[in-house]
This record gives C-alpha cells, structure tokens and sequence, in this order.
C-alpha cells in the first residue's frame, strides 16, 4: 500500500508540474491560437479546410480501454497465493461512453461512464481432490465487475483551434490534455467453484461474492486528433484511486483494492 502511494504522489506532481508548465506559456499560445473575431492577424480559412460555424460547445463519443489492475490488497495477495491466479488475472477490456460540455476557452467538463469485466478459472497451487487412484484438480471461477460513473474536467495543453472569420473555427489536427475528476464505483468481486476449508482439508462446493458501492478519483492524459469533419479520435491514458469495504464472506479481510491504470482510445463526435 506504501509502494502505491509513492506512485499516486509521484503522479500527481508529474501533472502539477505539467499544468504549471503550461499555465505559464497559455498566453503566449492562446494569443497565437484564440484570435478575437476583429483581431487583424486573423487569416482566411483554405478552401479545402474542414470547419465548424462557432467552435463546438459538446461531444460524445464511445471509448475502449485495457484495464491494468492494481490488486493491491490482501483479498487479491489471498487467492493468488493459493490459487492459480496471478494478480495479472483481473486486467481486462473496458468500454466507455462520454459526454463533454465545453465550460471555457481549453476547458470540458466531462461525463463519463466505464465497465470492465474479468473472469478467470484456476485452481489450487498445492491441494488437490483424491477420486480413486488419482488426484484431480480442486476449480473455481473468480471474477471482477466495475462500472464507473464519473465526473470530471479536461485542460487542452495548447489550443484546440482557431476562429479564421466571424463564425469559421478550424480545429487543431491534434491536441494534448490533461485532466482529473471523481465518480463512484460499483463492483462486484465474486468466486465460485469448490474449495478447501484449511482448518480440516474438507472441499466443498460454495459461492463467495461482496458487492457494493465506493468513491473514486482519477488523473488523466492524452490528445484528441481530428480525424474527419466533426468526428475526433481519442487517446489516453488515466489512472483511478478507490476501495470498497467487502462483504461478510470475506469479513477478515482489508478493504478491496479497485485502483488500476486504463490506456485506450476513443471516437467522438463534436456538435
């Protein structure tokens, strides 16, 4: 748990750094980029140009991440101890949707929502079930269920575009950002199959499962690059802080780890 702090503090300088580093060049950037509609240096838009009447005020989009689970809690250290399961065994595919509202000139309020989903089979490192003359493997499933609801704002690095006219706005090919926000998280950690009571070495069969609700924070950042007309391609990298208290099938253990680092790409479209 001390290791994962350093890393959210190491983090979270790193995109300090990186907002002060661009706060302090904005208005030199902004001067060249946000051109007023009377200001002189403003140059006609090519013919061939793709752009917007009035820079777009949202957008919306679908995005799909791989999910790199942190699993850094005792639950996680339990199972891939006894069972064959490496903590490798709950990264899995997340797919999102997203919803932004333009709040400022290099500002977005985002509206997001993720669910990911893994499922693995194993079995037991060093027990197994005597049938007979043999010894047959003692299985189970365990699975991790997440969806995300969140809230957050995005700061364009350098401009998003530039007014060419009055009304014309052209948007920049591609455009880096950072970001942070927070949400809550509803997860569903669950395992079923048979297993060993340590106490006797008796094997049953059984369904452990805790499901709940917990707060969540999250850093981001990545670009969006104009593709096509009003259509944007995403791309990005956000790490996600949260825990959740678990249930009484497993009342001796801390607080379930749901941190992890999601990398991925997206379409949106801007109106």
């Amino acid at each position: 748990m001390a290791h994962n702090g350093q890393r959210f503090r190491g983090l979270l300088v790193s995109v300090c750094t990186v907002f002060l580093l661009v706060a302090s060049a904005w208005p030199a950037s902004a001067a060249s980029g946000d051109q007023s509609p009377g200001s002189s240096s403003i140059q006609p838009p090519p013919a061939n140009a793709d752009f917007f009447l009035g820079r777009p005020r949202a957008t919306v989009g679908l995005r799909g991440s791989w999910v790199f689970a942190s699993a850094g809690s005792d639950i996680f250290d339990f199972v891939t101890q006894h069972l064959t399961l490496e903590k490798s065994s709950f990264n899995t595919a997340s797919l999102g949707t997203e919803f932004g509202i333009n709040v400022a000139p290099r500002l977005d309020l985002m509206l997001g929502f993720d669910a990911s989903k893994s499922t693995t089979p194993s079995h037991y490192r060093e027990k197994s079930e005597p049938v007979g003359d043999r010894f047959l493997p003692i299985e189970q499933t365990t699975s991790l269920k997440e969806a995300i609801f969140s809230a957050g704002f995005k700061f364009a690095l350098l401009s998003p575009g530039r007014r060419v006219s009055r009304y014309a706005w052209i948007p920049s090919r591609v455009a880096p950002y950072v970001g942070a926000g927070a949400g809550v998280i509803n997860y569903d950690f669950e395992q079923v199959g048979d297993f060993v009571d340590f106490a006797d070495d008796r094997i049953f069969t059984s369904t452990f499962r805790s499901k709940g609700w917990a707060p969540s924070a999250h850093l981001l950042g990545g670009a969006d690059i104009h593709v096509f007309r009003r259509v944007f391609m995403s791309i990005e990298g956000r790490y996600t802080f949260s825990s959740a208290k678990l249930d009484r099938d497993f009342i001796d253990f801390e607080p379930i780890d749901l941190k992890g680092f999601r990398f991925g790409a997206g379409l949106h479209y801007a109106f």
